[in-house]
């Protein structure tokens, strides 16, 4: 992004001293990724678009020193982990482009065809886009706006990365500019995710944001969990087993996960509705993957009978699915030791939809 973008030596100098600079992130890294994947990727289109990219920010660095090309190459990287296709890969290598650099929007089109040229140029768009009074606005008709303006959903997916990268990132901005791109963020980027169903980035936006808003009330949660995380990974690799070893036996391929409840989830139920830890229910979650219907509600069963259900906690997304498309049989259990936890119960087709959300579209179609 512009304001990234520092030419001057003396300032990369003085920067580079502050602070150490990253390894930077190669394209080789981003091949890699693309060849584990699996899938049938253009090659020869991404391989082009990251030498024009690579060419036109050649004299450009980010504010923490490194090369201004490990950007795009980190955004590629999040398309290719949410499962995107040629022309997102493409398109995010070449996102800033237009907007840095003498390069073109029709020099683009020329070479890479129309589809990538509106995807470069429906990011540049949104980019261009100031959000210096958040708070001042309804960010509601800021989300709808930028919604509306993406023909294509790629360029707000693409968008999504370009912002979460910078998130990633930001320690490297002076404390106002972290302050303002947080609250932006967790106002308007981080609810588009969570309404195109994309929760890995939702999640971690609004962590990161809250890191830069209230870092107190930030670190207090990361320390209640991190003074517990051993007795907190031995409770979920317990119930797993516990639940699996139960499962397996009936309901085939049977996958199993477990998480703890993001920090911004915590902290928004201890700071804003005034819980307690130990009034949370949902800090602690197992996930049980199966192929069918049919299955997860026999699982359900099942979960039920192992374990005390606590009542008007069972949610039925399955049946009656969020905005977003989720789906999923929630329910929370007391554990033997008194503990509560959450199980989600869903197909792997569901677990597509509730991890990538609109992008699951390009994983099956790739």
């Amino acid at each position: 992004m512009p304001e990234e973008v520092k030419n001057n030596a003396a300032e990369q100098a003085a920067q580079a001293q502050k602070q150490p600079v990253p390894m930077p992130t190669t394209y080789e890294a981003l091949r890699h990724d693309l060849i584990a994947s699996g899938r049938a990727y253009d090659f020869d289109m991404i391989d082009r678009a990251y030498q024009l990219a690579s060419a036109a920010h050649a004299t450009q660095f980010r504010r923490s020193g490194e090369p201004y090309i490990c950007h795009p190459i980190s955004v590629a990287q999040l398309l290719v982990e949410l499962g995107m296709d040629s022309e997102s890969v493409a398109a995010a290598l070449m996102h800033d482009v237009a907007e840095d650099t003498p390069v073109t929007i029709d020099e683009i089109r020329q070479k890479f065809g129309s589809e990538v040229a509106l995807l470069v140029d429906g990011v540049t768009k949104l980019t261009q886009i100031k959000f210096s009074n958040v708070e001042d606005r309804k960010a509601e008709n800021l989300r709808k706006m930028l919604l509306a303006m993406s023909q294509d959903v790629r360029v707000m997916i693409i968008k999504l990365c370009d912002r979460l990268h910078n998130m990633r990132t930001g320690d490297a901005w002076p404390e106002q500019k972290r302050r303002d791109k947080a609250l932006e963020t967790m106002e308007v980027y981080a609810p588009i995710a969570h309404r195109l169903g994309i929760r890995a980035l939702k999640e971690e936006m609004e962590d990161i944001s809250l890191r830069y808003l209230d870092p107190i009330g930030y670190h207090e949660i990361e320390s209640a969990l991190a003074m517990k995380s051993g007795e907190r990974e031995e409770f979920i690799n317990k119930i797993k087993k516990q639940i699996y070893d139960r499962v397996s036996s009936v309901i085939p391929n049977v996958h199993l996960e477990g998480r703890v409840k993001s920090i911004n989830g915590i902290y928004r139920k201890v700071f804003v509705q005034g819980k307690s830890m130990e009034e949370i229910y949902d800090i602690y979650a197992v996930r049980v993957i199966v192929d069918s219907l049919n299955d997860c509600y026999n699982v359900l069963g099942m979960i039920h009978d192992m374990y005390r259900p606590i009542p008007n906690r069972f949610k039925d997304y399955i049946s009656t699915p969020k905005p977003n498309l989720y789906q999923s049989l929630h329910t929370t259990v007391l554990g033997k030791e008194g503990v509560p936890f959450e199980v989600q119960i869903r197909t792997w087709e569901m677990h597509h939809t509730a991890e990538y959300g609109i992008a699951a579209h390009w994983k099956y179609k790739q």
